[in-house]
């Protein structure tokens, strides 16, 4: 792959996704979201990885969109703007694999946006996040109005949108915004610990799961748990379901081969 604004690489079964337009603080413009696409396809092929982590070079994680860019739009260029950031964000929950942001400093309006899409936030103790669009003339674009407030909750979603306010690592801990906080010095390695947990279940469980999770809330319950139950029964015809259940009994550690 040819990356100018992001910087990939594999660590074993991780990806590692950096954003990488630090004096911009890793701005989201078209190019940086089309190198995205780029490489959440390479994650999502790539049979070695288990888990991507993505992460931001420099001061920030992702403070929004590119402004510059955007501000000479019009109607029409802002709806195709919009709509490219919502299908990369979209990819990232398709993909039967779990992704975990490690938010490193100011992730704000389409970088918040891109945390929201992640499955997992952990987030340095001087990161900052927030929607602050309703500041600009303008709602978030990529899914925040929708994602926000399925994670926390429509009242404190509301606030924080119509207000623009931005709230420190700890309060976004408190209101269910992020999973886990981190000084700065271990916040990869944190990142990483975590993904190392997942790396130690059942592949195709865990893509199950996501997926389980994220079409569950598109439709109702009974159609939820009808998903829910067709994932257990496929996992019966794996590989894997046998050796967790085979090691369960023989009380030993599991050695899941993803299939």
């Amino acid at each position: 792959m040819e990356l100018k604004n992001i910087i990939y690489e594999k660590q074993g079964n991780v990806a590692v996704i950096k954003l990488n337009r630090p004096k911009a603080l890793n701005a989201l413009n078209t190019e940086l979201l089309q190198e995205l696409e780029t490489v959440v396809s390479a994650v999502e092929k790539d049979e070695e990885v288990r888990v991507a982590v993505i992460t931001g070079e420099g001061k920030a994680f992702a403070a929004g969109a590119d402004i510059a860019a955007m501000k000479d739009m019009n109607s029409m260029e802002g709806l195709a703007y919009a709509k490219t950031g919502q299908a990369v964000y979209r990819h990232i929950e398709e993909v039967r694999k779990p992704f975990i942001a490690a938010i490193n400093g100011f992730a704000l309006g389409g970088g918040c946006e891109l945390t929201l899409a992640c499955d997992l936030r952990i987030a340095s103790t001087k990161a900052k996040l927030g929607l602050p669009e309703t500041g600009l003339g303008i709602v978030p674009g990529f899914g925040g109005t929708q994602r926000l407030p399925r994670l926390i909750g429509d009242a404190k979603a509301k606030e924080l949108i119509f207000t623009a306010d931005i709230i420190g690592a700890e309060e976004a801990l408190a209101v269910g915004l992020v999973n886990r906080v981190a000084e700065p010095e271990v916040l990869m390695d944190e990142t990483m610990k975590l993904a190392g947990d997942i790396l130690a279940k059942a592949p195709i469980a865990v893509g199950f799961a996501k997926d389980a999770i994220n079409r569950g809330k598109q439709v109702d319950m009974d159609s939820a748990e009808a998903l829910e139950a067709l994932y257990v029964g496929m996992c019966f015809s794996t590989d894997d379901l046998h050796e967790g259940m085979t090691a369960f009994v023989e009380k030993r550690t599991a050695a899941f081969k993803s299939k």
